[in-house]
């Protein structure tokens, strides 16, 4: 299967081709990357060195797969035409994860490049989506924010146990805004330092609430996202928090292990998430395409609390990308993707 990667030069692009380059059914064929073109990939990145190719502005070799690494509009822009000829194609972007156009507008404050590949686009969470991944042309890769959050309380929302009035506190990396520079993210200004960020609403959570919604057979979920700046390189931690129904589940200890039956038996055959006995720790998902998520009640308020943490360049990013690569070529949903986490 050749694979070609539009914008390698990106956070989210340097992990795919280092992901690729040990799949060993993918051949990574072809990079692009305007501001790097005509450099060796392992001039640009040194670890990269034992891949052999040269980053070019276009594609220029024929492909079975396409992942676009492009920001937003740019991604669907230059997707378009390969979708046209009918190449399978990955976006790493958020331009094929909203169904409504309008939506789109009101959140990226700009129109919708291509609105007509949105209905055939599908939500990358194989988790909730894996048919349907198998069978699509096209996928539209969740956010890292969005695969933690809807990860942590799709169970809790489906098997009906919680009110939808939810909070989910975010915290990242400072790998998660990319690689371009920015005052933002200089060295000095996120070291010994914690910041919330878009506090008016932040982008990823239209699809939280449009593919939780999907899961849930009461009213759509109410999520008020708070999102936090921290001063390390890669790593999502979410907890969420949301008040239990009346007489969903017993109260006591015995609420406590109900709950945990519920993400238990929820994901007992996904190979990607673990249900921990422990609140998990960012270190314990650094470089895996593991999400590890935690839950409990506070019995004091009657509170449901669920913790999820992963990379956000891997099952945030391109090992998820990588993972429905293999679902839509009906390779085994691991391969390429065996890596344990890195630890220290």
């Amino acid at each position: 299967m050749k694979v070609g990667i539009i914008n390698v030069t990106g956070y989210s692009g340097v992990e795919l081709a280092r992901i690729l380059h040990r799949h060993p059914e993918a051949e990574l064929v072809a990079v692009t990357g305007r501001s790097s073109a005509g450099k060796k990939l392992g001039e640009v990145f040194p670890h990269l060195s034992a891949i052999d190719l040269t980053i070019t502005e276009e594609l220029q070799d024929s492909v079975d797969i396409v992942i676009s690494a492009l920001p937003q509009t740019a991604s669907a822009e230059r997707l378009a035409p390969i979708i046209e000829q009918g190449i399978p194609a990955i976006d790493i972007s958020a331009d094929f994860r909203l169904k409504n156009v309008d939506e789109y507008k009101a959140w990226y404050k700009i129109d919708h490049p291509c609105p007509q590949y949105l209905e055939s686009a599908v939500f990358g969470l194989p988790e909730l989506n894996r048919k349907e991944v198998a069978g699509a042309k096209l996928i539209a890769n969740p956010g890292c924010y969005s695969t933690a959050v809807i990860l942590a309380l799709a169970p809790a929302i489906k098997s009906g146990i919680i009110e939808p009035d939810i909070v989910a506190d975010c915290k990242s990396g400072v790998s998660g805004a990319g690689r371009s520079a920015s005052l933002g993210t200089l060295y000095s200004e996120v070291n010994e330092n914690v910041m919330a960020y878009s506090v008016e609403g932040h982008r990823h959570l239209p699809e939280v609430i449009q593919e939780l919604g999907r899961v849930s057979s009461g009213s759509p979920p109410q999520i008020t996202l708070l999102m936090h700046l921290i001063p390390m390189t890669r790593g999502i931690l979410v907890s969420c928090y949301a008040k239990l129904k009346e007489g969903k589940i017993t109260g006591g200890e015995q609420g406590r292990s109900e709950v945990r039956s519920i993400y238990s038996d929820f994901y007992k055959n996904e190979p990607f998430v673990q249900v921990a006995s422990d609140p998990p720790q960012t270190k314990q998902t650094l470089g895996s395409n593991t999400c590890r998520i935690f839950t409990t009640v506070d019995l004091r308020t009657n509170r449901f609390i669920a913790i999820a943490c992963l990379d956000n360049l891997v099952k945030g990013a391109a090992g998820q990308a990588t993972q429905n690569m293999n679902l839509m070529f009906d390779l085994p949903e691991t391969m390429g993707l065996e890596q344990l986490a890195l630890f220290p």
